[in-house]
């Protein structure tokens, strides 16, 4: 099991126009080739009356499944751009298809990759990329009085803040490395002057949100 890895912040689909074309690139979370295989073909039944359905995904911990179909573009000029930006982005457990709505004037070849390569980066930019860590949730409970304290210190720390609850008290739920959690709980006992109960759960993935890789198909024109 991978301790950190890149994926989509969550399904989602975005469309560009490209003279004329229509490129409509949906994207889901796929754990499994059959799960992917299952999301294509959801996609192309929706979109049956489309020129192209073409579909790329990653499935794996070192991403030891890679799938790129063309679905009747020229032979590389769709699902291998669109697997190249996945790949670019360090993506893993990701599934996209790229439908195409022809709109009467030929891309050319080079003019495709770029067409297809732009669909899915803006997708991804739109729909957001998280990286996911192994790390334990602790919740730090404190007094109202207290909170606005614990709340400053979190906010300046490396620890990810996942939530925060109100009842009679203040418990901020953090996800905290497993190796830190004895060091977390130590330096807060010190910063609260004790002020401060702790609940230790269990290890499960924690989502921050980052920023998608650059990619040379967002700018220039579509030839």
């Amino acid at each position: 099991m991978l301790t950190t890895y890149h994926t989509i912040a969550e399904s989602g689909v975005s469309e560009i126009i490209i003279k004329g074309s229509r490129f409509i690139c949906s994207l889901k979370r796929v754990h499994s080739e059959d799960e992917a295989k299952a999301f294509i073909q959801a996609v192309k039944k929706e979109h049956w009356k489309a020129t192209h359905n073409c579909s790329a995904y990653l499935i794996g911990d070192q991403n030891e499944i890679q799938r790129a179909h063309d679905d009747g573009e020229p032979s590389g000029t769709a699902g291998v751009p669109m697997l190249e930006v996945l790949k670019k982005n360090e993506l893993r457990y990701v599934a996209a298809v790229v439908t195409r709505y022809f709109g009467g004037t030929k891309l050319g070849a080079g003019g495709l990759i770029r067409a297809y390569s732009r669909s899915v980066s803006t997708a991804l930019k739109d729909v957001g990329i998280v990286v996911r860590s192994l790390q334990t949730k602790v919740g730090c409970i404190v007094s109202y009085s207290a909170s606005g304290k614990l709340e400053n210190y979190l906010a300046q720390s490396p620890y990810t803040l996942i939530k925060a609850q109100y009842t009679d008290q203040v418990c901020f739920l953090c996800g905290i490395p497993t190796e830190d959690v004895d060091a977390f709980q130590e330096t807060l006992i010190d910063v609260m002057n004790g002020r401060v109960v702790f609940e230790v759960g269990e290890e499960d993935y924690v989502e921050r949100p980052v920023s998608p890789a650059y990619n040379d198909a967002d700018e220039g024109d579509i030839e």
